[in-house]
């Protein structure tokens, strides 16, 4: 499995993540609360791997730090709006969500510990 192999290179972690992400929410069931919660998933789930790309091409400490506070944001938001979706509650599924969930989680204690080694 590539992510596995690259699990460390957390650009491509994230990328992956936006593509589970995103190929999860093509399978939900299609209702008006998923119609907001979705857009918003898709939205805070791409979101920490375009700012961590911008994080490691900042132009200094201050907006590298304010990137991944981002990421960090971001990736709260992500586990938060996976909570919310309404799946069709098949083990598949319900499965995904968690998998996604606890992998923002982990995306949270990464870019708190990126924070907190740079003094923040």
């Amino acid at each position: 499995m590539e992510w596995q192999q690259n699990k460390y290179d957390l650009e491509e972690r994230t990328a992956v993540f936006a593509e589970r992400v995103r190929d999860f929410c093509l399978k939900l069931p299609r209702n008006s609360a998923n119609a907001e919660y979705v857009s918003q998933l898709i939205r805070a789930g791409s979101s920490p791997g375009a700012n961590y790309i911008e994080a490691n091409e900042s132009i200094g400490d201050k907006d590298f730090k304010m990137k991944i506070k981002t990421c960090r944001r971001e990736a709260k938001e992500s586990a938060y709006w996976l909570r919310l979706v309404i799946t069709d509650h098949s083990s598949e599924m319900e499965n995904e969500r968690i998998g996604l969930r606890q992998e923002a989680k982990e995306f949270i204690l990464i870019f708190s510990a990126i924070l907190k080694k740079r003094g923040e």
